[in-house]
């Protein structure tokens, strides 16, 4: 069997790798919020001929919204991130007008408003519901393994491996945010909270798993116990994953373009959570174990563990 517990510095080094980048991107660009967290007008139109940004926002500019966001998609719609705009007002009605001139007529596929006291609220209303969600897994884990020695133990390893996955895709779209202008909406929200459900799903079978050998004593240590468990499961968390996988690929590819970056976080999320789960939640279990993390801190006493006989 393949030694991956072994080789779990290499592991954490593939992690650190994949969310430092993201981590300063967020510290020094932070994340691209559309208009569901800071208030505005989001507004689709769909043109008669095949159109370019700057044409779109020259208009923009010439009536007073410079700093507006525009997409366009299959040549002629044209998607309006914009400060509040509201319906049937003079500036939505002048910029209609040069759009019909410069453009002939048009259809208006969406118009929403988001006031700013609706948008903090739905940011913070968010925030607290992954507060919660974290409180929650924590809570549900060390009860289904309050048999083992340490059931908070395998609840704080699920926790780091599903914040792993959190920070690894925030990281993600900050980049993608200051390179590609994408920016996070409620949707992307709800992507956070279902990567949180499936990262913490693949950790439980493998966890599952550990505490059934243990029981069983199937190995003479704990780190050779938790190795001959992930082996164990790690095919079934693959081919899991793959299906997923390959079923949000399809989405992003052929979806519509409303849902495209919501498919692309849960696409990426997936990938990072079936990572987290084999090579980071298990690894944690046998570093607390054997005293890495203690002294990693500087709160052991800096001697080489033995190992852990499986209890």
């Amino acid at each position: 069997m393949i030694d991956l517990v072994g080789k779990r510095h290499i592991w954490y080094l593939i992690s650190a790798i994949a969310i430092i980048p993201g981590l300063i991107s967020l510290a020094v660009n932070g994340l691209n919020q559309g208009i569901d967290f800071t208030g505005g007008t989001s507004w689709e139109v769909e043109l008669r001929q095949e159109v370019t940004t700057e044409e779109v926002r020259a208009i923009l500019d010439d009536n007073g919204f410079p700093d507006s966001v525009v997409q366009i998609s299959d040549g002629n719609v044209v998607i309006i991130r914009m400060k509040e705009l509201t319906e049937g007002s003079e500036a939505k009605i002048a910029i209609e007008s040069d759009f019909r001139e410069a453009f002939g007529e048009f259809v208006e596929l969406d118009f929403e408003t988001v006031g700013p006291t609706v948008g903090a609220e739905i940011r913070n209303r968010a925030i607290i519901a992954v507060l919660l969600a974290s409180l929650g897994v924590l809570s549900y884990i060390a009860y289904a393994f309050r048999k083992t020695q340490s059931p908070l133990r395998y609840g704080t390893c699920a926790i780091i491996a599903m914040l792993h996955d959190i920070v690894f895709v925030l990281g993600v779209f900050s980049i993608l945010g200051w390179v590609a202008d994408v920016e996070i909406d409620a949707l992307f929200v709800t992507a956070i909270l279902t990567i949180m459900g499936f990262s913490v799903h693949d950790t439980i079978v493998v966890f599952d798993r550990i505490r059934e050998n243990l029981e069983r004593h199937a190995a003479p240590t704990f780190e050779e116990t938790v190795n001959y468990s992930v082996g164990q499961t790690m095919v079934r968390s693959l081919n899991t994953s793959v299906t997923v996988v390959l079923t949000l690929l399809a989405l992003y590819l052929f979806g519509g373009e409303s849902t495209r970056w919501f498919v692309f976080a849960l696409l990426v999320g997936v990938i990072a959570g079936t990572y987290s789960s084999i090579f980071n939640a298990s690894q944690l279990l046998v570093s607390w174990e054997n005293g890495e993390i203690a002294r990693f801190f500087r709160f052991g006493s800096g001697s080489k563990p033995r190992a852990k006989t499986a209890s």
